[in-house]
């Protein structure tokens, strides 16, 4: 199972924060607490700036 690694930057807080790009759960900002990601059962839902990839693998 190959999959990528996003920065992504919270649109409430603007803190930014490394997700997986095929999340099987939702993922919450650190800081606030809003949702980031949310899982479609493929590629998951990004609900913040993806500002760059960390990891492509």
């Amino acid at each position: 199972m190959a999959g990528n690694f996003f920065t992504v930057r919270c649109d409430d807080c603007e803190n930014e924060q490394v997700v997986f790009g095929k999340a099987a759960s939702v993922v919450d900002c650190a800081v606030c607490g809003s949702t980031l990601v949310t899982p479609t059962g493929g590629e998951a839902e990004i609900h913040g700036e993806v500002l760059e990839t960390v990891e492509a693998r």
